[in-house]
């Protein structure tokens, strides 16, 4: 494996119009509902308000093209998780809404798989749950703790399970692999399809997407861009990891950037040899996050995070290839699946996520303003915009529902620190972790580097 003459764009773009074929912006505007960012939350949100009132004026506008955020370049794993896991939402809202919450993010998989099919979206959804294999006994420990997270609050194996090695070498067969747990709650996806076609089902619901409109800024009811003003009684950002990228928000959310390689269609003999014959989602229990999919054509497309945080939340297309850390990823493939080696790298990008101080995703409105945001999923949006859009919509035409109710509702970010901080403090959050996994590797003990890590970059529990 090496990576050669991979194309430097997303494999899930392949399919698309990757590129501005709506028209901009031209004059002021004024609607009912006015939408900045084209990515799954603001699709989802225009999607279920044209539902909800099929007369409001409702209006998205993106500064590049529908999904060229996270949106369009993620994993493609459509699946239940928040991001500092159960535990911590038990501690921070108890077990009842805990329970409730992560209820709410297991319908919500299966609400994606319907809406795709109401509205004939061939995004090669397939529902084969999520798989973390165990390594090591380390990992092992880990998994235990994390089935264990479920069970404290009384959720059972029908939503979480230990795999002992047998079986999870059966799902699948990465070196090493002694165990690991599996939920149903998940499901591969070709997330560039989704969100293309769920922009063509909003337009077919009356919705207007612009294109080529950056927002320069966002006040009350009032959006400003190059081509002219719009204004609305309501404003939803739905902007995620670009939020810093309007000025009175510079330090709301963090841009991260996430990178990800695609291989060659495999043969038969090499997937008999790897397993996903169910097309679990996958990943494991090291402290940098990696996650992978075997996609509807026989691709493996694999992912890690570790990339550096540029300085002052910068975001731009050279970030997207990055040599070091898409070497790394390949590294981490062949090691996990040695048949691999030789294999073609047909494409390799990354993208910027966002991630709040504290880890947690929200979904909010300030009424009085005439603002409306949501976001924060920190890597785990493809599920979880559906259910922020779902609460968005309800809360904008003030309609109680079980999911305006959910203990996410109204949570209020702190702005990470001013910088240099921000950077010294992210970078050496993420070489604690790389330094975390070497050392756990090579002692087979847990590494301190690790939690003091995650604490430095924010993810704290």
């Amino acid at each position: 494996m090496r990576l050669g003459d991979a194309k430097t764009t997303p494999l899930w773009w392949d399919a698309i119009e990757a590129r501005a074929i709506r028209p901009s912006l031209s004059g002021d505007r004024s609607v009912d509902v006015a939408i900045v960012g084209a990515g799954l939350t603001g699709l989802w949100t225009a999607y279920y308000l044209a539902g909800i009132d099929p007369g409001l004026q409702i209006l998205v506008i993106d500064q590049r093209h529908v999904g060229f955020g996270a949106s369009g370049r993620n994993g493609g794993w459509c699946h239940a998780q928040y991001p500092l896991g159960i535990s911590t939402l038990a501690k921070d809202h108890g077990a009842d809404l805990a329970v409730r919450h992560m209820e709410a993010l297991f319908a919500t998989v299966d609400e994606v798989r319907r809406v795709t099919e109401a509205e004939g979206i061939d995004c090669h959804f397939h529902k084969g749950g999520v798989f973390d294999a165990a390594r090591s006994p380390l990992h092992l420990q880990r998994a235990h703790e994390h089935v264990e997270e479920y069970r404290a609050v009384g959720l059972g194996a029908e939503h979480m399970r230990f795999l002992e090695a047998d079986e999870a070498r059966e799902m699948m067969n990465a070196t090493n692999t002694q165990g690991g747990t599996w939920s149903p709650h998940g499901a591969a996806l070709q997330p560039a399809l989704l969100t293309h076609g769920l922009a063509a089902a909003c337009e077919r619901r009356g919705v207007t997407i612009l294109e080529a409109t950056p927002a320069t800024e966002i006040s009350s009811s009032r959006i400003v861009t190059p081509y002219g003003i719009i204004t609305a009684e309501m404003i939803v950002r739905a902007t995620e990891g670009f939020t810093a990228r309007l000025p009175h928000l510079r330090r709301r959310m963090a841009p991260l950037y996430s990178h990800m390689i695609a291989t060659a269609p495999l043969d038969e003999d090499t997937w008999e040899q790897i397993g996903l014959h169910d097309r679990p989602t996958f990943g494991d229990f090291r402290n940098l996050i990696i996650y992978g999919q075997r996609t509807a054509d026989g691709r493996l497309a694999f992912g890690g995070r570790g990339a550096p945080y540029h300085f002052g939340s910068s975001i731009a297309d050279s970030y997207d290839a990055h040599d070091g850390v898409h070497t790394e990823i390949i590294r981490v493939l062949v090691e996990l699946f040695p048949a691999l080696e030789g294999t073609e790298i047909t494409h390799r990008w990354g993208g910027a996520l966002g991630a709040p101080r504290d880890w947690r995703p929200s979904v909010s409105i300030d009424r009085r303003q005439g603002v409306a945001w949501a976001g924060g999923y920190v890597g785990d949006g493809v599920n979880t915009t559906n259910l922020a859009g779902r609460t968005l919509a309800d809360l904008i035409v003030e309609r109680d529902s079980d999911v305006t109710t959910l203990p996410w509702v109204q949570h209020e970010w702190r702005n990470w620190e001013p910088e240099p901080l921000r950077w010294l403090g992210i970078n050496a959050g993420l070489w604690m972790a790389r330094q975390a996994d070497a050392s756990e590797e090579r002692t087979g003990k847990p590494s301190k580097l690790g939690a003091f890590g995650n604490w430095l970059r924010g993810k704290t529990r």
